[in-house]
């Protein structure tokens, strides 16, 4: 049983990332343009200005391109690393090391872009001192981070409250993390889609798709994020006819439509739906064993 969504949701849903970054860019074309004709009309006010009128454009343009060049490195890097409650000290570190990575990053970037377009103009470009303005450009840099990572947060969980997230049912969850995990065979995932509750069948389910802390449970046409590893899902979907087929994928045997092979060992799966999935030769064999065994493709 599922949930019909609207057009518009649809739409999104098709590629988040893409909206994602869409937005983000938006944004941040208001947020810089705003900055810039500011910092141009207070020197506009000042008689003995020299400065140009495109100076301040260029300075906040070149900081959004090279912001957004290095988000999608940061927003891997927040997939895979999400901040949990566990280990703060580690955490801490973790993203203090990575924000200062992303600043230098950005001042690179940044004033490399700048010194293209002085250099262009036959002027020179002046950073100005070194350790003053890297301390300058760092504790924006930080705020910014901090602003990035929120939004990333707080929108992946407020974007799978609205597509309907995907949970074990109790007497399944108590088992999940012990040695019966394996023998745990769900025939239902629970999906609370904001303040409803809907039951998916296993069987409908097409394929799995590991992303970061979640897999993505695929089924005609919709997502929906479990909170679990491919590995541990896996071991439990195997008697339903689950194989996996790469490091970040399985696929339900009914849901295959044919199979075909490279040279070089690796292969594709042609689902019933026309979607196309990776085969790593690492696990076609794997695949293969399960078919000699009585089940057909």
């Amino acid at each position: 049983m599922g949930t019909k969504n609207p057009g518009w949701f649809a739409l999104i849903d098709k590629n988040p990332a893409l909206w994602g970054y869409l937005g983000l860019t938006l944004y941040l074309l208001l947020n810089n343009s705003i900055n810039a004709s500011s910092v141009w009309i207070e020197h506009s006010r000042d008689p003995g200005n020299s400065l140009l009128w495109w100076e301040p454009w260029l300075w906040e343009f070149s900081s959004l391109l090279s912001t957004l060049s290095l988000c999608p490195l940061l927003f891997w890097f927040f997939r895979h690393y999400p901040p949990r409650f566990s280990a703060l000290r580690q955490q801490l570190l973790a993203h203090a090391l990575a924000s200062l990575l992303f600043s230098l990053s950005h001042i690179g970037l940044m004033v490399l872009l700048r010194e293209l377009v002085y250099h262009w103009q036959d002027m020179g470009y002046d950073f100005g001192p070194l350790a003053r303005e890297l301390w300058y450009e760092y504790r924006k840099d930080v705020w910014g981070y901090l602003f990035l990572l929120t939004s990333h947060q707080l929108l992946g969980f407020v974007w799978r409250r609205l597509k309907g997230d995907a949970r074990l049912i109790a007497e399944q969850a108590d088992k999940i993390d012990t040695t019966e995990a394996a023998a745990v065979a769900p025939k239902h995932f629970l999906v609370r889609k904001l303040d409803k509750e809907f039951l998916v069948k296993v069987a409908d389910i097409d394929w799995l798709e590991a992303n970061g802390n979640y897999v993505n449970l695929h089924s005609a046409g919709r997502i929906y994020p479990l909170r679990a590893t491919l590995v541990q899902l896996c071991s439990q979907l195997e008697a339903q006819g689950f194989s996996r087929i790469h490091r970040s994928l399985a696929v339900n045997h009914q849901a295959i439509r044919s199979i075909s092979y490279e040279a070089s060992g690796d292969g594709e799966i042609e689902l019933n739906t026309g979607q196309r999935l990776a085969l790593s030769r690492r696990y076609k064999e794997q695949l293969r064993n399960q078919f000699r065994q009585g089940e057909p493709i």
